[in-house]
């Protein structure tokens, strides 16, 4: 699988990730749990939606397979 999220992308889901569960915590609202698809998604360095619409934010040094 090669990655299309760069680094800075995946910071910013990470974090968004863990504010939505903050929030969803706080409200007591299950839909905290949507905040694992941004978390899970920068944490590997892959989002499935960049896919076919051909997005890629990362640079071609972090984009190679690992």
């Amino acid at each position: 699988m090669t990655k299309n999220v760069g680094k800075v992308d995946r910071i910013i889901r990470i974090i968004a990730g863990i504010v939505i569960i903050i929030i969803g915590v706080i409200t007591g609202s299950w839909l905290g749990a949507i905040g694992l698809i941004p978390i899970i998604t920068g944490a590997i360095g892959w989002c499935p939606l960049y896919c076919p619409l051909g997005i890629k934010t990362c640079s071609n040094d972090e984009c190679e397979t690992k």
